[in-house]
Parts: structure tokens; sequence; C-alpha cells
């Protein structure tokens, strides 16, 4: 198991240890040491430093605004709620800096569609190049992207099978690109239905969703496994867990 903070200003003091009481509320314990995103520097700058010597990572110096009047200048202007297409501004061939101080670094990513199979979703397509366009390994507040950190932290723990939110899933073509640029497996994913309050926005405390309450362990269970479409289970929480994964409708589906 590992803690995503990596993008530390977003991250309230003693969330995490909160998060692993939680868990272990429900007799949800890691196998192995908790890992810290944020203690792995190491692990993510070898990872940068070899894309920049095979020459698909390069230091980039535009800021959001740079990259909005590029696209507007281009008649690209990017719809509403959609993140912005980088154009490829500081690309070496294209001039690089041209004197300015970088920012950030990009994985240069070569045009082309990118495939996989996701084993609830089913099949997926998508360019990156020109959905997404050279997207950002470090950035410009010298944090690790989520991207980067996560590829390189499945392969170090060894993970096979990735199983997260729906609103994920938008990320898997770039981390399949990331991998293959590392020389890295990829994983089989898996991604789930999102938790959804009334208003259809997803449960979050971004969205100022009030938290789990664990008074009662095996009814939080109940109530996830609800929101699954699993069957609701009886009994010591151990034993509730054992009966829904032998339930989990994806449980021996391999598409990826």
């Amino acid at each position: 198991m590992r803690i995503e903070d990596v993008d530390t200003p977003r991250c309230v003091p003693g969330a995490d240890q909160q998060i692993l009481q939680q868990l272990a509320a429900c007799d949800l314990v890691s196998d192995e040491p908790v890992v810290w995103q944020s203690r792995r520097n190491e692990l993510y700058q070898a990872a940068l430093d070899r894309l920049i010597a095979q020459g698909d990572a390069y230091p980039c110096a535009c800021s959001r605004k740079d990259i909005e009047a590029a696209l507007h200048a281009a008649g690209m202007d990017r719809e509403r709620h959609h993140a912005a297409v980088y154009p490829g501004t500081c690309r070496p061939e294209r001039g690089g800096l041209r004197g300015r101080a970088a920012r950030a670094w990009r994985l240069q990513v070569a045009p082309g569609p990118v495939h996989w199979s996701d084993r609830r979703l089913g099949p997926h397509t998508q360019d990156v190049a020109t959905e997404v366009g050279d997207f950002v390994l470090r950035r410009a507040d010298g944090l690790w992207a989520y991207q980067l950190a996560v590829v390189v932290d499945d392969d170090a723990q060894g993970i096979t099978h990735v199983v997260r939110g729906e609103d994920l899933a938008d990320n898997t073509p770039r981390q399949l690109v990331l991998q293959r640029a590392l020389g890295l497996p990829a994983p089989a994913y898996l991604h789930t239905p999102l938790v959804l309050a009334d208003n259809r926005e997803k449960l979050s405390k971004q969205n100022g969703a009030r938290a789990l309450d664990l008074d009662d362990p095996l009814q939080a269970l109940q109530t996830a496994a609800a929101a699954l479409g699993l069957p609701m289970a009886r009994g010591p929480v151990p034993e509730a867990l054992l009966a829904w994964t032998h339930a989990w409708p994806w449980r021996n589906t391999n598409l990826a």
C-alpha cells in the first residue's frame, strides 16, 4: 500500500494516519509496509533522468496562461471543463526554451492511438498526442506529477492489477505511454463505479462530503458493497470481505 501524497500542499496534516486508521477499523491492513510518495524522490528523479537521457523528456517554460494564449492564437481554444492540450511550444525541434527559464518537465508523446482494455469498462482508445499533448512529469512547483509517481511506484512494488475509481480511467493511456517509454510492464486495470451524492457529483472532500461513519465497520462495508453491486454480507468483517471477493463480478476477468 502507498500513500499518494506527492501533491503535498493539498494534503491535510494527519490525513494519512486517519486513512490508515479507517482502513484498519474495517480490517483492511496492508500486507507490506506502507510507503509515502513524498519520501520516494530518488526513484522518481531516476526515472526522469532516464527519460531525459533517452530524449523522451524536455524542459518547458510555459505557464497555463501561455498555453491558453498559444491555443487561442491557433484557433484551438479548449472546451469548457476540459484541460488544455499542450501545443508543444517548448519541444526541442521547435526551438526549446528560447532563453526562458524552465518551469516543468514534459514527456514527448509520439502520435498514434493507444489501445487498452479495462476489466470492467471494456476496450478503450486514445491518441494521447492529440487529445492530451506532451504531459507534465515534474511540475513548475517542483512536485512530481501523478502520472510519473504511480507508474514508478507500480513497478517498484510489483503491482500487477490496479483497481481504482472510474474518474481516473482517462489517466490510463498516459500511464501506458510512460510505461512503454521506461520499458516497464503494464498492470491490468479495472475502474470501479463512483459513489455519487444526490446531485450526481462524486463523494469527495473537494465537494464537501462527510467522513465515513465507522462506528459500525460492517455496516460501512455493506454500504460500499451495495454501491459496487455486490450482495450484502453478514457476519464478522473478515469473513464478509472474503465473501465479497468471491462475489466480485470482474474477479476473474483479465482483458488487459
